[in-house]
């Protein structure tokens, strides 16, 4: 069995009747890429060393590292989207490779080694990207390793060790990024180019499967510069696609507690599409049918064992790989119409997108914290009352479903805002979805039908022929009892018009202390403030209304403050007209200002300038 063995190897190691220089069956394109593959492994390497210069491989810097060299560092984005999409031209390259191959029948003896070799190298390329995606540390990158790291953990028996050793721990964080760090920059190219050393010796001992009958010309210059020539294509090719992509995509950051429509890199998109396609028995079918493919080309050379190169006699294998190579593609052209057919999805693609641009913008503009990438989204402007804001007050200020109070928005504050309200008060952008409204609503109809039945009541009434006592009381002029069930308390619309509206208007929006006030039409205001609104509100600071709230300094960030504190203080609402809860003990006063200011900047800002502040974080 040894000496069998012994023999065997010895065949496959070496052929002394071959000269590695010379090219049988003459040079020709068909042999360029094996020196290709070399070629993009040597892109690979020098262009990962350079990343490797500004790379952090924690869970708190990697993605604010890698978005550093997207966006900022010197050409940064160039050697990034090389390393990335050189990957990519890696996978086809060898796929163009192993299929050339087989046409060629060089996998058949002595070859088997060379073949076997090189499907080992096809394999570790690929798990050499799937270890170099997670380091991106985005949503992208985090949410399919978590996919790739479960159908593993699926592997009866040794699953759960397979988790715990991709991870170090229960669950991601730095010693995952470590390990897969060290995966990628260490142990894989240390084996990737012990492979490829002993694949190319291999490969020159053998020489070269000719495709035709035509006499071996020299390895130089014939074939060396049609490989060159290969290479710079190639290299043209991808310096063209890296450009048209500005490098490479940088979803993100990554967050566990946000949805990601997560999808793999585009050479195992065929493997979840078949997934997708197997339903519940997709964790089976993960593991079992690479497991297949890759049984197949291995069993290839033993399985096609007649001494036949010809293609043409070979139709049966060559006939499955075709079908297999098929296969593959038709299932990743089905994934990627898949979504393309979703409209849901493509929403869901705009909204991430925003998130990305958004993150990066800020990443770019203000750093990010050392807290962890995650916090970036705390360097947005006003991001603190926006999103205070966001939790405490867009259901009932907001929300076209949920909405109990008036809408605020760009413009709340301003002259517009302002003339809108005082002609419709009760209007449904206003005080219309409130208690106030609907019960003074109730009130003015339950007064319009007593009227009515007091009106129906006095003509049926028939007429009294004898005097009443002196000291008698008529019908109606009982004191009048103290009022329940709903009251008309809302504010009627305004009665003026024109220019005098106008100067009463100006008169409110002087009290935000803006700094475009018309002072002289303030104070026309003032008068007819007295004439028309006295009654009920007055100017005066720290003051009551006769029946409605104070409105000394409305609009400005003290009186924000305030009523969000306590809206049912006298000089604010009343308990009687507000349903709004007060927020002095659940929020500081530090955060009410931050919402105050934040309320103050609407009143001049405009859909778009809401809009530039991007969104607030993933949700």
């Amino acid at each position: 069995m040894k000496a069998r063995l012994a023999a065997f190897m010895r065949e496959r190691a070496a052929n002394p009747d071959r000269k590695p220089y010379m090219i049988e069956g003459g040079a020709s394109f068909a042999y360029v890429f094996g020196q290709v593959l070399v070629f993009l492994l040597l892109v690979e390497a020098v262009s990962g060393a350079a990343l490797a210069a500004f790379y952090s491989p924690s869970s708190t810097d990697a993605w604010a590292s890698v978005a550093y060299i997207q966006d900022q560092a010197t050409w940064g984005w160039l050697v990034r989207g090389v390393h990335h999409h050189g990957a990519s031209a890696i996978v086809v390259v060898a796929g163009l490779h192993l299929v050339q191959t087989a046409v060629a029948g060089a996998y058949k003896r002595p070859r088997e080694l060379v073949w076997w070799l090189g499907v080992l190298l096809l394999v570790l390329m690929l798990a050499w990207a799937v270890t170099g995606y997670v380091l991106r540390w985005d949503q992208a990158g985090y949410w399919a390793n978590r996919v790739e790291i479960g159908i593993a953990a699926g592997t009866p028996i040794i699953g759960e060790k397979i988790r715990q050793l991709a991870l170090g721990g229960n669950d991601y964080g730095n010693l995952t990024l470590t390990r897969f760090y060290a995966l990628h920059v260490i142990l894989l190219p240390a084996i990737v180019t012990l492979v490829t050393i002993a694949h190319v010796v291999l490969a020159r001992r053998h020489g070269t499967t000719p495709l035709r009958s035509r006499p071996a010309a020299p390895r130089w210059p014939d074939q060396s510069l049609r490989d060159a020539l290969a290479m710079a294509l190639t290299f043209a090719i991808l310096l063209g696609y890296v450009v048209s992509q500005h490098g490479a995509d940088l979803a993100s950051p990554a967050d566990p507690a946000a949805s990601y429509d997560a999808r793999p890199l585009w050479y195992f998109r065929w493997l979840y599409e078949l997934r997708e396609l197997a339903g519940s028995a997709e964790q089976i079918v993960a593991m079992v049918v690479p497991g297949i493919v890759a049984g197949f080309l291995v069993a290839l050379p033993l399985l096609d064992k007649r001494p036949e190169r010809a293609a043409r006699r070979r139709k049966l294998w060559l006939g499955a790989l075709t079908g297999v190579l098929a296969m593959i593609g038709a299932l990743t052209m089905m994934s990627f119409a898949r979504d393309s057919g979703d409209p849901e999805l493509a929403k869901r693609r705009v909204v991430a997108q925003k998130l990305t641009d958004h993150a990066r913008k800020l990443a770019r503009e203000n750093g990010v914290p050392a807290t962890g990438a995650q916090d970036v989204w705390s360097t947005a402007p006003m991001w603190k009352a926006r999103t205070i804001y966001t939790q405490k007050c867009m259901g009932c200020h907001q929300d076209p479903k949920e909405r109990k109070g008036p809408v605020i928005g760009p413009g709340h504050g301003s002259r517009a805002w302002i003339k809108a309200f005082l002609l419709d008060p009760s209007g449904d952008e206003f005080w219309g979805r409130t208690d106030l409204v609907k019960n003074s609503r109730l009130a003015q109809q339950r007064e319009a039908e007593d009227t009515a039945r007091k009106e129906k009541a006095a003509k049926d009434k028939p007429p009294d022929d004898k005097p009443g006592k002196p000291d008698e009381k008529a019908d109606g002029d009982e004191p009048p009892a103290k009022p329940t069930g709903p009251q008309d308390l809302a504010m009627p619309a305004t009665t003026l018009t024109g220019a005098e509206l106008d100067a009463v208007v100006e008169l409110l929006y002087a009290q935000s202390g803006a700094a475009d006030v018309d002072k002289a039409k303030a104070e026309r205001g003032t008068k007819l403030f007295e004439e028309h609104c006295d009654a009920c509100h007055t100017l005066a600071e720290g003051v009551a209304g006769a029946s409605g709230p104070g409105l000394a300094g409305l609009g400005s960030r003290d009186f924000y403050t305030s009523f969000i504190g306590n809206p049912k203080a006298a000089i604010h609402m009343t308990a009687d007209m507000s349903q709004m809860p007060r927020f002095d003990n659940e929020l500081s006063l530090p955060d009410r200002y931050e919402v105050a200011q934040y309320l103050v900047w609407l009143r001049t800002a405009t859909p778009a300038d809401l809009d530039a502040l991007g969104p607030l974080e993933p949700k």
